[in-house]
């Protein structure tokens, strides 16, 4: 519990389904007493969507919920990162109800075209990839950053293992998230005067729908099971096993509190031993 973080407004990407990591992030600050914008597409996937965003029904009860359980406001926002014109309506849908942000967690992702090899990658996919994940960073956090203003606010990146290790057949998300990783050290720089630190985390692998995916592609790629997979993926991990989106929540909380107060432009890696580097 970060006795700090009560009373602070915390807004999150990709958080509008209780089955990934950025509702767990929410549930985490909502239970510290932070208000809790969730923010999602709020629609079902289309065709070429193998990981399902939040619903606006699903969307407005986990708002509804963490503000009941944890005696938090809530809102639901609809938004897609990749459009400037939806930015600008969230950040005017959070200004009705909230005149500040304390912490911006920039947690939206997805991977397209995959399994493909850079020299086969569909470019339409590739950029898809990147928007999704790079430049959303970016028009997310310029958006938001009016709202944060004058407070000594906190902004938290998903990056990924994969931006510093890349996997096989998936170049553009692994190049993605390098981008946000170097993005993150950017705005941390350029940004110091303002008291905001910005900071990235780097899950492995965590039991989300997005994991669930990959051990099925890649074993219909292999001829072998979805279990198979993750047995042999808990092989690579010194900790023996796959990570929970609450294990990476625990780490967005310390670094939206005060806790972390003289930690900026890192790149933390949550990956159960998997990566020991920076």
């Amino acid at each position: 519990m970060y006795e700090d973080l009560k009373g602070k407004t915390a807004l999150i990407t990709g958080s509008g389904k209780r089955t990934g990591i950025g509702y767990a992030i929410a549930a985490k600050l909502a239970s510290c007493g932070a208000n809790v914008i969730i923010a999602d597409l709020g629609r079902k996937p289309g065709p070429s969507e193998a990981v399902r965003t939040g619903t606006e029904q699903e969307m407005r009860e986990i708002a509804a919920d963490l503000a009941e359980r944890f005696r938090v406001r809530g809102l639901a926002v609809e938004v897609d990162v990749t459009s400037g014109d939806s930015i600008r309506r969230m950040v005017d849908r959070v200004r009705e109800d909230f005149d500040h942000v304390d912490v911006l967690c920039n947690n939206a992702g997805a991977s397209f075209g995959v399994p493909s090899a850079v020299h086969t990658y569909d470019e339409d996919a590739w950029m898809k990839t990147l928007d999704v994940n790079l430049h959303s960073v970016f028009r997310v956090t310029r958006a938001v950053l009016p709202l944060m203003e004058g407070r000594k606010g906190s902004v938290i990146n998903t990056a990924s293992r994969a931006g510093k290790v890349p996997p096989l057949f998936n170049g553009a998300y692994a190049v993605a998230k390098a981008g946000v990783i170097m993005l993150t050290k950017v705005m941390a720089r350029e940004l110091a005067p303002t008291g905001l630190r910005f900071n990235a985390i780097c899950p492995g692998q965590v039991k989300t729908d997005l994991e669930k995916w990959r051990f099925g592609l890649e074993a219909r790629f292999l001829g072998t099971t979805p279990e198979v997979q993750e047995q042999e993926m808990c092989k690579t991990i010194p900790l023996g096993r796959i990570g929970t989106p609450e294990e990476v929540a625990n780490l967005v909380v310390f670094l939206a509190s005060e806790a972390s107060s003289y930690l900026t432009g890192q790149a933390i890696n949550v990956t159960g031993g998997q990566l020991m580097e920076c």
